[in-house]
């Protein structure tokens, strides 16, 4: 082994070389330079060097402290003049006669602190090189005992001017810092100590800024209140300092706004930014306002955000006294501000802004604003300091920490719960502290590199054990905490009603059921003592199941009070969970499978048919649990499972069309499921994959259509089979279903119909009469199995677009049907014949069917002028005849103007008068079809845009009705818990401007119907 690799593993043992070149680290300890480390015996050179070293090893990054300490003895030698070593001599190194290192020999203190101090802050370390000698000011005390680091600013003598508060400034930084990292204090004293260097930074300055007022000028009576952190106490080491300037009189104004004005100035080169942007109109309103002028503001216009924001206030600077009246004035009105109409409101809005504020890209790395993270806790707990501090003083306190354990000692918060908020605040805010302290500038984010992670987890006191780094246990217990606190901000909003309903003994009841209510309302119940029985019932006792069920219904609560109707979504959970109770996977799912409560809530909430659903098989919850079972099935899987159930009850075909049935309840619900949670944010499923490439979501109306036909289609084919097993057997007799309507066109919904043609085939030498008559038995059996009275959602079997209609033969052979259409068919058969497709039976029949039926739907030479005027007639007839008495037609989603009807019958003009020369125009979905016809020419591609969008839009309202609504619905109401549910599953956010574009969409739809029904 060479020296220099030698050396390189004995300096390693310090922590040398991690984040530098450990031959580096040679030169500044060798006899160049700090002359703590003798090369040849590769060991430190004294007993006093290796306590040095020893030191530096433990800092958060020993290179770091080693390269801050060299620069800080290279200062002092250039202070001290020492000049280039004479010439011919051997070059003397720096730490030779360096006082500095002799004082960090001597200090035991001093030397632990300033090491800590170089190795955990680059900024106070450039700070120290710039200003030497200031590094004694970490010096022990005559009795041995540490620098007082209480915030106090040092500005003995002088004149007070800027720089020397600017340097006072830092040295109590220094202080404060070096307590910290050394463990002299907690969190909590830092953050204590930080406020109060607040505090004294700004009375300084407001006794410089009121020395320099113009002599003569009468001293104003001015209060400089501190807001956000500062107020709370909780101040960090990089932050805006917010603050509210309030004067006593209007007399005091222009001395007052002056001083203001200079003490913002005078802050911003010494310390911080100053923020007054907390006042009344913000940084459009006056600096300064008397304490008349707030009163007024705040008893008129103040929202609740700026109550929130007064929980916090404190005298910080000017005349205390004055600033302790403005918050005594405030108080009644801070204290009623949860009772304000719009109080429900405005605290969704504000939930809403946390999250809608983060950057996608830092929302798990962002310790402040990021989910599990300090607002988080903030916010819950003011909310609860508004809500419960009108009745209980104890909770009036401006401090996080201060306000949590009093909610605590109240009972509106559980002990355990508390303690672990306070320990994910504690080490949220030490992750806070360090990455601010390293650089001294403002940031909230955690690193990704390597180099910084490490020396943040080192900085935090992690240190590598066997078989883990100490990144990957400060990574550890980072997503313990934010998953922690995640959980239970969610559940502070909702643990004060369980204090109170939940078997609490009378003296340690400090929730009435009067606030419970209040409370519940707040959150958006209609019913709130209704709500109180529900979560009585749910939570009641001692049971495992009432733990659990008190564990998820802070979760379940949140979502429920997010949607239209909260009190439904509560009903929904508790019949689900009186049902599933006794199982033991149902609560366990709920509470340790990812997301499942929470997409358990948003569906209870927001849609009644999936509700019904889940209702009558409540197994089928497990489907939340897995991305892939939020998936629509493709067509073949769903065939062959449907037709194997139905086969394995040959012998019974109740039983069979029972056990079909099941599976096609199960898949209605896990479309419904992954339509509801398509546009739910963080809650929506994986797009599925296929062959490598996604599919289509079910936030694609198209894609919702072909997934409900394809279980209709599988749906038929088992029923098929059932009912020709139950049937006398008939060699060679051929039977097809052919798909038509929505069914056809892959455009079904969740309450659509089955609308079919049955087509047989007889065998050769068959009679007619005798295969017809085995025929119609097959299909009058499938109808009938599937028309059974069950709670299932109904699928009717609906043949009447036969030839005929209703007065038609059920079933009739391709023979007759191709004579038929020859000789009687009308332009409106042909119209319906566009949608036909092969659904199940006799493939091969179906494929027969479908080419003796196109020359019909695709007439080669088009159609007459005739048939054009009557195509049109009938759709005015339509109009007019099938609309609904007193619907509106400009929301009515299938008749009214351009919804379905409007471009489906567009559309079907063209294919009818050109599909028999662009074969592109063939296919059963209006989409398709009517992006052929614009790229055949014969729409107007605006035209075409117009027609898609009114069509894809009313698909959309219409499948969002039969899901909110749980029956079928075509009209959109133009106000109501129903419009709004609607909105909200659509992924929307406001009812009128969505109804604002639903007519807006509607009118360009039908003025392109139009256009092309006049070519």
């Amino acid at each position: 082994m060479n020296r220099p690799t030698r050396a390189a593993g004995r300096l390693a043992r310090y922590g040398f070389g991690t984040s530098d070149n450990s031959a580096r680290a040679g030169d500044l300890l060798g006899p160049t330079g700090l002359a703590l480390w003798q090369p040849e015996t590769q060991e430190p050179v004294d007993q006093r060097a290796a306590e040095l070293l020893a030191a530096l090893s433990r800092a958060a990054d020993p290179d770091l402290a080693l390269r801050q300490l060299h620069r800080l003895v290279e200062a002092e030698h250039r202070a001290a003049g020492a000049g280039e070593a004479a010439n011919g001599a051997d070059p003397v190194g720096i730490g030779a006669a360096s006082g500095l290192l002799a004082d960090l020999y001597d200090d035991p203190g001093l030397r632990r602190r300033l090491v800590a101090v170089l190795g955990a802050s680059s900024a106070l370390g450039d700070h120290l090189v710039a200003n030497p000698g200031q590094w004694a000011d970490l010096r022990s005390t005559a009795d041995g005992l540490a620098p007082i680091a209480d915030g106090r600013l040092q500005l003995t003598g002088g004149d007070g001017s800027i720089a020397r508060l600017r340097s006072a400034y830092r040295l109590a930084l220094l202080r404060i810092a070096a307590a910290d990292l050394t463990g002299n204090r907690g969190v909590e004293q830092t953050m204590a100590a930080l406020s109060a260097l607040a505090d004294a930074t700004l009375t300084a300055a407001y006794d410089l800024a009121q020395g320099e007022l113009p002599e003569g000028t009468p001293r104003p009576r001015l209060a400089v209140v501190a807001m956000g952190k500062c107020g709370g106490g909780e101040l960090n080491y990089v932050s805006d300092v917010d603050v509210i300037f309030v004067a006593a009189e209007d007399d005091d104004l222009p001395a007052a706004t002056a001083i203001a004005t200079r003490l913002i100035h005078v802050c911003g080169l010494v310390a911080w930014p100053v923020d007054a942007a907390l006042r009344p109109e913000g940084k459009r309103g006056p600096l300064v306002r008397t304490l008349a002028s707030h009163l007024a503001y705040y008893r008129r216009w103040a929202r609740t955000w700026e109550f929130q924001a007064l929980l916090k206030a404190r005298p910080a600077a000017g005349d205390l006294a004055l600033g302790q009246e403005w918050i005594d004035q405030l108080a009644p009105l801070l204290w009623r501000a949860a009772e304000r109409p719009e109080a429900v409101e405005d605290v969704r809005a504000m939930r809403r802004k946390i999250i809608d504020h983060i950057p996608p890209a830092e929302q798990e790395r962002e310790i402040k604003r990021g989910p599990g993270g300090l607002r988080d806790i903030e916010f819950a707990v003011q909310l609860l300091q508004l809500v419960h501090g009108r009745v209980d003083e104890a909770l009036r306190v401006p401090g996080t920490i201060p306000a949590l354990r009093a909610l605590v000692n109240g009972g509106y918060v559980g002990r355990v719960d508390g303690e672990a908020l306070l320990r994910g605040y504690h080490f949220l805010r030490a992750v806070e502290h360090r990455l601010q302290l390293q650089g001294l500038r403002r940031t909230h984010t955690v690193p990704t590199d390597p180099d910084s992670l490490r020396w943040l987890a080192g900085a935090l006191g992690y240190s590598a054990v066997p078989g883990r780094s100490a990144v990957e246990a400060f990574r550890v217990e980072r997503v313990t905490h934010a998953t922690e606190v995640r959980r239970l901000h969610a559940k502070l909003l909702y643990r004060p009603l369980l204090e109170s309903v939940a078997r609490v003994p009378a003296d340690g009841l400090r929730l009435t059921p009067a606030a419970a209510r209040n409370r519940l309302e707040i959150l958006g119940f209609a019913d709130p003592a209704g709500a109180l029985r529900h979560l009585q019932t749910l939570t009641g006792g001692v049971s495992r199941t009432a733990a659990i069920q008190r564990t998820l219904l802070p979760v379940m609560l949140s979502e429920f009070a997010d949607a239209p109707e909260p009190d439904r979504g509560l009903l929904s959970y508790r019949k689900v969970s009186e049902k599933l109770g006794s199982t033991p996977w149902y609560l366990r799912l709920l509470r340790d499978e990812g997301p499942v409560a929470r997409r358990l809530a948003r569906v209870l909430s927001s849609s009644r048919y999936a509700t019904d659903l889940l209702a009558r098989e409540p197994e089928a919850l497990r489907l939340l649990a897995q991305e892939s079972e939020l998936a629509a099935r493709p067509r073949t899987v769903l065939c062959e499972g449907f037709v194997a159930a139905a086969a394995r009850h040959a012998g019974d075909p109740v039983e069979a069309i029972r056990a079909v049935r099941a599976l096609r309840r199960r898949e209605l619900l896990r479309l419904a499921c992954a339509d509801v949670l398509s546009r739910a944010g963080s809650l929506a499923p994986s797009p599925p994959s296929v062959q490598g490439r996604a599919a289509p979501a079910l936030t694609d109306v198209g894609a919702v259509g072909t997934a409900l036909a394809d279980v209709t289609d599988a749906t038929l084919a088992a029923a098929l089979r059932a009912a020709r097993a139950s049937q006398p057997l008939m060699p060679g007799l051929r039977f097809a279903v052919i798909g038509m309507g929505r069914l056809g066109g892959y455009e079904s919904n969740y309450l659509s119909d089955a609308d079919v043609l049955f087509v047989h085939d007889p065998p050769a030498g068959m009679d007619e009469s005798t295969a017809s008559a085995a025929a119609r038995a097959v299909a009058e059996e499938l109808r009938r199995l599937l028309g059974m009275p069950a709670p299932d959602p109904a699928l009717g079997v609906d043949a009447d677009l036969r030839p005929e209609g209703r007065q038609g033969p059920l079933v009739r052979s391709l023979a007759a049907y191709q004579q038929y259409y020859a000789r009687w068919s009308r332009v409106w058969e042909a119209q319906a014949l566009l949608r036909a497709r092969f659904v199940c039976g006799d493939e091969e029949l179906g494929a027969e069917f479908l080419a003796m039926v196109d020359p019909i739907r695709y007439p080669a030479a088009g159609l007459t002028w005739e048939q054009v005027v009557e195509i049109r007639r009938i759709k005015a007839r339509v109009e007019t005849e099938r609309m609904p008495r007193g619907a509106d037609p400009a929301t009515h989603t299938k008749l009214g103007r351009g919804g379905l009807a409007d471009v489906e019958w567009a559309v079907q003009l063209l294919q009818l008068r050109h599909a028999g020369q662009l074969p592109r125009l063939r296919g059963t979905r209006t989409l398709d079809a009517l992006t052929a016809a614009r790229d055949a020419g014969l729409v107007d591609p605006d035209d075409a845009a117009a027609m898609a969008a009114g069509w894809t839009l009313a698909a959309q309202v219409r499948n969002a009705l039969m899901l909110v609504r749980g029956r079928a619905a075509d009209q959109l109401p133009r106000h109501g818990v129903d419009l709004a549910g609607v909105v909200r599953l659509l992924g929307r956010d406001d009812p009128g401007e969505f109804l604002d574009e639903y007519l807006r969409t509607g009118r360009r739809s039908r003025a392109a119907m139009q256009r092309v029904f006049e070519l």
